[in-house]
């Protein structure tokens, strides 16, 4: 089963604490970037993947989408997506590796940063790719392989100042420990070159990929992103069924 991180208290209670927990899709920074990837939800049957609090599916029926279902494996999370949410959408509990996704049900499958938590990616995106009618979108972030590889927790500078951090082990695909908002987070590594090679075994076509890093007024309204011109947080991925 898929580590529910999400559901242990620590956890739980410093996440909510996140930029991205209270203020939503804008919170996060990478949205504007995600937003730009995604098709017109207008008429679309729309899969939330790892959902969390309901953000992403909210903002889908507020354009139109035809229809919204998130699944997510955290009890805490729905639950709180389940009280702001507007009843038409569908929320599911269910571990995301072990998921069935019937055939041709989803014009476009989102998952924001919860594959990486995934010991068995590969059977997940043969159901994405099954669930996608032909011309169907797959839209996901990650965590840049870059962040989840690093063995060691700490970093250094260099002689310039910089934060550096150790990269370890890069091509040995597999489970990275971290102290991140609670001791003991499990997260998966993966090269770039397994997520896009596994894009492709299972008839996806990739149709854009981006390794995210703060815009000029980004960095100069929140310095501290500028860490992220040096080693970017996140991967964004778009895909289309064949």
């Amino acid at each position: 089963m898929t580590q529910n991180i999400y559901d242990n208290d620590t956890f739980f209670a410093g996440y909510s604490q996140l930029p991205r927990s209270q203020r939503g899709l804008e919170g996060a920074p990478e949205w504007n970037s995600l937003r730009a990837m995604l098709p017109e939800m207008a008429g679309l049957r729309v899969l939330d993947l790892g959902c969390g609090f309901g953000w992403f599916c909210r903002w889908a029926l507020d354009r139109c989408a035809l229809s919204v279902t998130g699944i997510d494996v955290s009890k805490k999370m729905l639950a709180r997506a389940r009280e702001e949410s507007d009843p038409a959408i569908q929320y599911l509990e269910a571990d995301l590796e072990h998921l069935t996704i019937e055939r041709g049900s989803s014009d476009l499958v989102y998952s924001s940063l919860a594959f990486h938590y995934l010991k068995n990616l590969d059977p997940l995106m043969a159901e994405i790719a099954g669930a996608l009618v032909p011309g169907g979108h797959l839209m996901f972030s990650v965590e840049h392989p870059m962040v989840t590889a690093p063995l060691y927790p700490a970093w250094s500078e260099d002689r310039d100042g910089v934060k550096a951090w150790p990269v370890n082990h890069y091509l040995q695909n597999g489970p990275r420990e971290t102290d991140w908002l609670a001791p003991g987070v499990i997260k998966q590594h993966r090269s770039m070159t397994s997520y896009l090679n596994m894009l492709v075994r299972h008839g996806l076509t990739l149709t854009h990929i981006e390794e995210w890093g703060p815009t000029d007024a980004q960095a100069a309204a929140q310095p501290s992103l500028l860490d992220e011109r040096h080693r970017p947080n996140f991967v964004l991925v778009s895909a289309v069924r064949r």
